[in-house]
């Protein structure tokens, strides 16, 4: 059902993380509908989770689907723990999952039923750490063992604090970088600052394997969210009007360096519709690791198809059934997930050792030419094998 907000009286501009902090903090507490969608979880993980996690959880989607078994994920706002405890069933005991939230009500709530959830597993792959998730170099549980000795009473004492954050980012970050398989978060990025979302991404990606994955479960919208609308805490906790508009979550991805972007579920009918702007739930994933040199090894892929063609998201452009020049670090990306299905790797005729290749321009788009790349000896027609008698395209002789 579509309705109408009116404008905020207030002029002052909403604090966004005291209005989300007051939100959740009494939504651990009490369950509140209204802050998720209906999802679909399997129900055999749903087992073992105690029913006041379950009341508590605050969704849209169910990124655990997309983790694998012996995976170290990452889920960012984990809340009350839920999607932690999903994917700590589909890791197993050779994966490890990390919740991180910066709610104290709903790490506890997390916390105290770590252990026999555990227990009932069988091993203890899950744990939660308190910090927010556009900064995730910062282990807020240390800081507040500091401040604990180190009360601030003056500014003096605020600088001092400072400083200890900054030490604490350094040595002793809260995610490490290149640390994590997949990272998943379960409708949380919309309740960040917009001035905190280039921060947030960029964390993201810091702190993902090369080759890991970002999957993310998010509100979006279809039409940019006006200014009256986004001052309004009920709307921002709700996880309404700081949503996304659908284009731009995907450009984040973009501008943050990931690769192989793509919507894998989206909500057909909207969750919400406020001033005629529908809200939706969005399942995005998206790749780390095309940073580094490009370097010609005489390489080639042809794009199977079905499109005429197709440009990556470093400009390379893929003409359905040419054999396209690659670099190397671009020939090993389309040979993994999620372009392995739709190339066809083309090796050179002879190996060039990474140490003696040369520089590659990505952006020339040029074929590569059959000779490089042909990996088998020529034959004349007198050196051909010769056939036995009955032998053609099978059994039972020539087609």
């Amino acid at each position: 059902m579509s309705q109408t907000i009116p404008d905020s009286p207030n002029t002052a501009p909403l604090n966004v993380e005291a209005a989300v902090r007051a939100r959740y903090g009494a939504a651990a507490e009490a369950a509140e509908p209204q802050l998720c969608c209906a999802v679909d979880y399997n129900a055999e993980y749903l087992k073992i989770i105690p029913q006041e996690i379950i009341d508590r959880d605050y969704g849209c989607g169910d990124p655990s689907r997309h983790v694998q078994t012996g995976e170290t994920v990452l889920d960012l706002g984990s809340g009350g723990g839920k999607i932690c405890y999903i994917a700590s069933q589909v890791v197993g005991p050779t994966g490890r999952v990390i919740g991180v939230d910066c709610n104290d009500t709903m790490l506890d709530l997390a916390r105290r039923h770590r252990k026999p959830i555990g227990d009932t597993l069988g091993y203890h792959n899950v744990e939660f750490r308190k910090g927010r998730i556009q900064d995730l170099q910062l282990n807020l549980d240390l800081l507040d063992d500091h401040l604990k000795s180190h009360q601030v009473n003056s500014s003096s004492d605020w600088l001092e604090a400072q400083e200890q954050a900054q030490h604490l980012r350094e040595t002793a970050p809260l995610i490490d970088d290149d640390s994590i398989d997949v990272v998943v978060s379960n409708c949380v990025l919309n309740l960040v600052r917009n001035e905190d979302r280039r921060q947030l991404f960029a964390e993201i990606h810091r702190v993902l394997r090369r080759g890991g994955r970002a999957v993310i479960s998010d509100i979006v919208s279809d039409e940019t969210v006006p200014e009256h609308l986004k001052q309004d805490p009920e709307l921002w906790s709700g996880c309404l009007s700081g949503a996304f508009r659908e284009d731009e979550f995907l450009e984040a991805f973009e501008q943050a360096g990931f690769y192989g972007i793509e919507i894998i579920e989206r909500q057909q009918a909207p969750w919400r519709v406020i001033e005629g702007i529908e809200f939706r739930s969005l399942t995005v994933r998206a790749f780390q690791g095309k940073a580094g040199p490009c370097l010609d090894r005489q390489q080639a892929v042809i794009y199977n198809g079905p499109w005429k063609m197709v440009v990556d998201d470093d400009g390379n452009t893929l003409h359905r059934g040419k054999r396209m020049a690659v670099c190397d670090k671009t020939f090993h990306i389309y040979n993994q997930s999620p372009y392995a299905d739709q190339c066809t790797a083309i090796e050179p005729q002879v190996e060039i050792p990474l140490d003696e290749a040369t520089a590659f321009d990505c952006c020339q788009n040029e074929l590569r030419a059959p000779s490089d790349t042909k990996n088998a000896p020529d034959n004349s027609l007198g050196s051909l094998p010769q056939l036995q008698d009955g032998d053609c395209c099978g059994p039972t002789g020539c087609c």
